[in-house]
């Protein structure tokens, strides 16, 4: 267990997870009280300990260490009616008033001014920063603001309204400065250029919004947890918190409907699906859940959603996810720097101090005196198509993973082709996986072109329907595409079995292409190859066990595994299966069967029956599960169509 002390659990009001009100609150005073000793003169600065800082600087780093503990503090204490028994107002109001005495940069800091905050400027770190400091004042105004000295106030809002003038950079970061505006706006501070902010922020999400609850994170297609512990939080806490029922309305039910969703990403051990950047934030994708119960939008029952979000907060706490002091660590169980990005420092784990929000419910709310019920993921083996960001979420009952097929986000911006981000580029992610950030790549399909395996690149979804999802990319190698050469993609999914079929044409005769599959990871690692199957075994500090399974059905013809001596962020050692073949002609299909799964929790591979055949508009592909429901599908270059019959 975590150094916090926590009360004892309580199997009746929450027979799932064991955890209440007063085990979410236990939680927020121990991670406060932590980062508590680290604070600088002045409470203005929490310097928290850490080999490597953000690319922003020490002294916006212990910014970030104020911002991100202050909208913990502000959560508890707000939700607590204004309860301060540990003193947490007392000690940010200090730091308030210290660190806006003298805002400066970081080349013209001395000695003289040691808790001053860094000024606000065009696409800088103290941008991200005031949202927290205004969302948390906007939170806990009667029991501090209201009661600052004047003059605090006046520089306070005047360091505030700095993010009303600068430019932020084109992503989610303009929820920012309408984050900063609707509690400037309220404190009747810079009033015309707040409500702007407001008005500025909400239309330039508009342009990213694709509908059904997702929105892509400034870029073409960018999708991942943003879209909950941003998107929609910060323009449904705004619509609240302002009692505008119009845009609670708007922002409200497009919450919903990405609730709907994203409650299939949480496995049975609380898990959220290991996808996207800025994972470090961890238990921040329980932000939405609780958005949803607080601004009464959403589809989830109550029990439902303090189970997901009691998991998601167990689950980090469980594994490691605090070092002995204490202090959230950077990476995802314990520390990962080799998924940490450049912008993070020592601190900003601490947004997951999103993953709070729940405590501005009232103790008498029904999410938190309604029983647990099971997630989605405990219900039933489960396969959903989510056509907006390309995805297939696959999760079975008997093991409680979830599988994310992803088959449409690519991260890559719509002028220039970067390389492939393994958080976004890879075939599948899940709850129990990381990608191979340092190693041969897992679920890739790539050709070997000069020794190189090529990169995924841009994706063009084809569709995604009942137990499929299907893309298009051009490979490329050096940056550059591999000319002529088309990869067109399809999964298909039931029960815990996949098929991926991947259709390669225009490559040259000849040209070796893998597939590589689930990389598993944990303290000690085992792997077998027989005939056409490759297996990888992981074994976790409970001796658990992670299996993965890759085996050739057509197109490929040998199989082995891959070992990755740095792991992945789930584990030291890990490995992963892989399968080869050859381009045979100007179009080659290439199909593999898959499986990740716990334990011996499901039947071998060989119970999917597969056959292939060339015809005039492609290439046919027929599936058997298991249960005897059939797919058939059909791949041209850049072309699938599917037909599911049960």
């Amino acid at each position: 267990m975590p150094p916090i002390e926590l009360p004892p659990e309580d199997r009746t009001l929450s027979p799932v997870t064991g955890w209440t009100r007063a085990h979410w609150e236990a939680a927020a005073d121990g991670l406060l009280a932590a980062v508590r000793r680290h604070a600088g003169p002045g409470h203005a600065l929490i310097g928290l300990p850490g080999d490597r800082p953000s690319w922003s600087g020490p002294r916006s780093d212990g910014l970030e260490g104020y911002a991100r503990t202050f909208l913990l503090a502000a959560f508890r204490v707000a939700g607590a009616g204004g309860d301060d028994p540990h003193g947490l107002l007392p000690a940010y109001a200090e730091g308030l008033a210290a660190g806006t005495r003298r805002p400066t940069t970081e080349r013209a800091r001395t000695d003289a001014d040691p808790a001053s905050w860094p000024v606000i400027t065009d696409r800088g770190q103290a941008m991200v920063e005031a949202a927290s400091i205004a969302l948390a004042l906007r939170i806990t105004r009667p029991w501090l603001w209201d009661r600052l000295d004047h003059d605090v106030r006046e520089r306070a809002g005047a360091w505030l309204a700095g993010a009303l003038h600068r430019a932020p950079v084109d992503n989610n970061w303009w929820l920012f400065p309408l984050t900063v505006g609707g509690f400037l706006a309220e404190a009747g501070i810079d009033d015309a250029a707040a409500e702007q902010a407001v008005e500025r922020g909400l239309a330039r999400i508009e342009s990213w919004y694709r509908g059904d609850g997702w929105y892509t994170d400034g870029r073409p297609r960018a999708f991942d947890h943003y879209n909950g512990w941003a998107f929609h939080l910060y323009p449904v806490l705004h619509a609240h918190l302002g009692g505008d029922r119009r845009l609670l309305d708007l922002y409200g039910g497009r919450l919903a409907a990405h609730l709907d969703a994203c409650a299939h990403a949480f496995g049975a051990d609380g898990a959220p699906v290991h996808q996207g950047r800025s994972l470090t934030y961890r238990f921040a994708a329980a932000a939405p859940l609780w958005a949803g119960a607080l601004s009464g939008h959403t589809p989830l029952s109550a029990g439902t959603t303090r189970r997901l979000a009691s998991g998601a907060l167990r689950y980090f706490l469980d594994h490691g996810a605090l070092d002995a002091e204490g202090l959230l660590t950077s990476g995802w169980h314990g520390p990962y720097p080799p998924m940490v990005q450049p912008y993070s420092g020592p601190a900003s784990p601490y947004w997951a101090s999103k993953g709070f929000l729940g405590l501005l419910l009232p103790p008498d709310h029904p999410v938190w005196t309604a029983v647990e019920e099971p997630g989605p993921a405990e219900l039933g083996d489960a396969v959903r198509p989510l056509p907006r960001p390309g995805w297939l979420i696959q999760s079975t009952a008997a093991d409680g993973l979830v599988r994310l097929h992803n088959h449409g986000s690519d991260d890559q911006p719509a002028d220039e082709v970067l390389p492939d981000d393994p958080l976004y580029a890879r075939l599948a992610h899940s709850t129990a996986t990381g990608p191979v950030l340092d190693g041969p790549p897992d679920n890739h399909l790539g050709l070997v072109v000069g020794g190189a395996l090529t990169e995924r690149g841009p994706i063009r979804p084809l569709g995604a329907g009942a137990g499929w999802a299907a893309s298009e990319h051009r490979p490329r190698t050096g940056g550059a595409e591999l000319p002529g050469a088309v990869v067109t993609s399809l999964v298909l999914a039931a029960g815990a079995e996949e098929v991926h079929a991947h259709l390669v044409t225009g490559a040259e005769p000849g040209t070796e292409v893998r597939h590589s599959g689930w990389a598993v990871a944990g303290d000690r690692v085992g792997t077998s190859v027989a005939g056409p199957l490759a297996t990888a075994t992981a074994t976790g500090p409970d001796g658990g066990r992670l299996v993965s399974l890759l085996s050739h059905a057509d197109g490929f013809t040998t199989a082995a595994t891959d070992p990755l001596p740095s792991g992945t962020a789930f584990g030291a050692v890990g490995a992963v299966p892989r399968v080869t073949g050859r381009t045979t002609g100007t179009a080659t299909l290439f199909v593999s069967t898959a499986r990740l799964s716990r334990g011996t929790a499901h039947p071998p591979l060989t119970a999917v029956e597969i056959r292939t055949e060339r015809v005039p508009e492609g290439h046919r592909l027929h599936v058997r599960w298991p249960d005897g429901g059939r797919h058939t599908a059909l791949l041209a270059t850049g072309s699938v169509t599917v037909h599911r019959e049960d």
